[in-house]
């Protein structure tokens, strides 16, 4: 079978309804940002659609040579065992050929983007033995790559399931197995190629800087994972300032790093590379108050759908109720030994934690874009501007 003929059967492989996009089209939200604000998805789009015009084609690019290889082919072809179970690994493949809210790939865009936004450094040429291409140099485009390919890989690698948590509605133990060893497997082979672009590369420091995102993006997903509910969904009491630095490490250091490593390898000085570090910092905070955000704002959301007890505007409410209270509210919302989400919800909603949350997520939007400010006035910095207001935009 062909790749292209693997990629049109794959959605009814993988059990995805609705029309199929081109291959081009379908490259995963799960390689994306998840989580909008109260915007149109159109607006959205829109601000994206406008920005891959400036950076020369597509993110959905980016990906493709290695999505497409022989090797991940054969393992979407492994996931069909897994149609009919509750595995991760299934949503995670299915929303790497079919997702028909969000196709885009963020964290490749903005490297590209404010690659472009700074432009070749006319001091140092050095740079000039790469090709360039819309005014992005081809190292930076490969960097951007390779910080998709590790973005996903961790997605991939996080829906290893606890076998020991499984429930009988979750499938038969031997597929549920199954599901865990390609997740293995595929997360290392996308590690594994994000690792030899890098090397390619040629420049250390590009290297210790992804190395060290890498490292970050461990221990902060260790630490969610420490912080998770327990039984008695009563979550550890982290605070605001600690739940910042555990999110900058598991969902921000990455995008900030690459930022960084952009910089770099256009041979840019230490104050533009701390800039563009800055701007990615703060977008990827902003962007993940606004995700949590979401199952407060949306004007339906489902009474039986859950919520990150962790998540900005939980943890701002604790912190305004006191320790205590909060305690006092979680029972309240329990019945039977299980939490009424929908209950809970509706005392967050009516306290301080989702305004607050709003304000936070304003504030590291603000910071983005005063980092953009030591940046020339262009197309690239426009459309860096204009992501970050569509995630501050609630109304």
């Amino acid at each position: 079978m062909s790749l292209r003929q693997l990629l049109l059967r794959l959605p009814r492989y993988l059990g995805a309804s609705g029309p199929l996009r081109g291959p081009l089209d379908t490259i995963s939200s799960v390689i994306s940002w998840r989580g909008q604000s109260s915007r149109s998805p159109a607006q959205w789009n829109q601000v994206v659609s406008e920005a891959e015009k400036i950076v020369g084609y597509p993110t959905s690019f980016m990906s493709l040579r290695c999505l497409l290889s022989d090797e991940l082919s054969n393992i979407a072809v492994q996931v069909r065992k897994l149609v009919g179970t509750q595995h991760p690994l299934l949503t995670t493949a299915r929303g790497l050929v079919h997702d028909s809210q969000n196709n885009l790939q963020l964290r490749g865009l903005v490297v590209l983007l404010i690659s472009k936004a700074a432009g070749p450094n006319s001091v140092n040429a050095s740079c000039q033995k790469y090709d360039m291409v819309s005014g992005i140099y081809s190292c930076q485009r490969s960097l951007a790559e390779i910080t998709e390919l590790i973005h996903t890989a961790l997605l991939v690698h996080r829906g290893i399931v606890n076998l020991n948590e499984l429930q009988s509605s979750d499938g038969p133990l031997k597929d549920m197995q199954f599901g865990n060893k390609i997740a293995i497997l595929s997360g290392d082979f996308l590690l594994a190629n994000a690792c030899n672009g890098l090397a390619l590369l040629q420049n250390t420091k590009v290297v210790e800087l992804i190395a060290s995102a890498l490292m970050d993006l461990v221990q902060g997903v260790y630490y969610e994972n420490s912080t998770l509910a327990k039984e008695n969904h009563i979550t550890d009491d982290i605070g605001i300032s600690t739940w910042k630095e555990q999110t900058f490490l598991s969902h921000g250091a990455l995008l900030a790093k690459s930022c960084q490593a952009a910089m770099e390898l256009a041979k840019h000085d230490a104050e533009v590379q701390d800039m563009a570090f800055q701007y990615g910092k703060h977008m990827a905070m902003s962007h993940k108050i606004n995700s949590d955000l979401q199952p407060f704002i949306k004007e339906k959301t489902s009474d039986s759908s859950t919520f990150n007890l962790n998540s900005a505007p939980v943890v701002l409410h604790q912190e305004f109720l006191g320790r205590d209270l909060w305690i006092k509210q979680i029972g309240e919302a329990q019945e039977k030994g299980r939490l009424d989400y929908a209950k809970l919800r509706e005392t967050i909603k009516a306290g301080k934690g989702v305004t607050s949350a709003i304000d936070l997520c304003r504030y590291h939007g603000n910071k983005a874009l005063e980092a953009l400010e030591s940046f020339p006035p262009s197309e690239a910095r426009t459309a860096l501007e204009n992501i970050v207001f569509a995630v501050m935009r609630f109304s």
